[in-house]
């Protein structure tokens, strides 16, 4: 009784849209949305944070939010770099995947 219940881990299928190549982030009268731009298409939807969220911290959310599903879907990790901006309430960044670390050199 109140005993736990392990479940076998399911390996976690490749989803049908693509690791993360960009943002775009608009500021709407609604809240904070997000497009997330892949190879495949694009997600869209509401970002997390309240509406009066200061521009810098909804960025900050937004790329959390896209090295996240990265991470979790596609086994890779992300850089986020925002573009200047070219309108009021609008931003945009580029996604990368993150360099990856070489071993050291075994023989020294």
């Amino acid at each position: 009784m109140g005993g736990m219940v392990r479940r076998k881990k399911e390996k976690r299928e490749q989803p049908a849209w693509g690791v993360p190549t960009g943002i775009l982030l608009l500021a709407t009268p609604e809240g904070w949305r997000t497009s997330v731009l892949t190879g495949r298409g694009n997600l869209c939807g509401r970002l997390d944070v309240p509406i009066d969220t200061d521009p810098h911290d909804a960025r900050a959310a937004a790329a959390r939010r896209v090295r996240e599903l990265a991470r979790l879907f596609h086994g890779v990790d992300v850089e986020v770099r925002w573009d200047q901006p070219q309108e009021p309430w609008s931003w945009t960044a580029q996604v990368t995947l993150a360099p990856v670390d070489e071993p050291p050199d075994a023989e020294g």
